[in-house]
């Protein structure tokens, strides 16, 4: 009777535990960015793109018979819908931009989610991967393991575990002077992965959460430029960095 009273104390304790970690997770994944709805219609109200979204959440910007495209990777815990008016704003100048939908707004958990877009557009000859934060680091390692599928990545307040060095790839790493979610000292420390000839671009008075509508950040800075200046200011950086690579090649 014994064994038999510790058995249940065993599952009982299992079980509560297993329960905290649902609550934990529960809690941790509802205090997410979300978009900031009206934000986002008043920056799309002047700019004409076409946009349509696929079965899976992924969004498509853009003319489908662009040379350029560029797949985008959300930032952790932040509403894809978020970084629409980045997307609008670069497919405002010609390119294809698909904006992927992560698992629980993490794209830790689909780091392959640009898998098979290239597929669905085979008049692209140029395609981008980029992301901002979380989502910039995911699209570097994704990058990584399909370098020779890709011309370039884009980092947005983000940085790479992976070493590019020996690859072809065009890297552009954007991040804003107040960004304060930035880690800094990893930034520099894996500065080294990226290929010597990078292009590195800092937005004065720009912040971490400016890249996307989603209001303001836990743990940033003070922005002293607002986050429709800081997206338009990104898409021109972005835009201009992939057409000097085009025209030099």
């Amino acid at each position: 009777m014994k064994t038999i009273g510790k058995k249940k104390k065993t599952i009982i304790a299992a079980a509560a535990a297993v329960l905290v970690l649902i609550c934990a997770a529960a809690v941790y994944f509802s205090n997410g960015y979300k978009v900031d709805v009206p934000a986002v219609e008043a920056f799309g109200a002047d700019i004409a793109v076409n946009s349509y979204e696929l079965d899976n959440g992924t969004v498509i910007y853009g003319p489908e018979e662009a040379e350029t495209g560029l797949i985008f990777y959300p930032g952790g815990k932040v509403d894809h819908k978020a970084y629409e008016p980045l997307m609008t704003a670069c497919a405002a100048e010609g390119m294809l931009c698909v904006l992927i939908e992560m698992p629980f707004d993490l794209a830790v958990f689909n780091s392959d989610g640009a898998e098979g877009i290239q597929e669905l557009f085979p008049e692209i000859e140029n395609w981008y991967i980029g992301g901002h934060s979380l989502g910039g680091a995911m699209a570097a390692s994704y990058v990584y393991e399909n370098a020779e599928s890709y011309k370039g990545l884009i980092l947005l307040g983000a940085y790479s575990t992976k070493d590019l060095t020996q690859t072809d790839i065009e890297v552009l790493s954007i991040y804003g002077s107040e960004d304060r979610v930035l880690d800094m000292e990893k930034y520099e420390r894996y500065r080294s992965n990226l290929p010597e000839d990078h292009t590195e671009f800092v937005i004065e008075g720009g912040c971490h959460a400016g890249f996307g509508m989603y209001g303001e950040q836990e743990g940033d800075g003070v922005p002293s430029i607002t986050s429709e200046e800081q997206i338009r200011l990104t898409a021109e950086t972005v835009t201009s960095f992939i057409a000097e690579k085009k025209d030099r090649k």
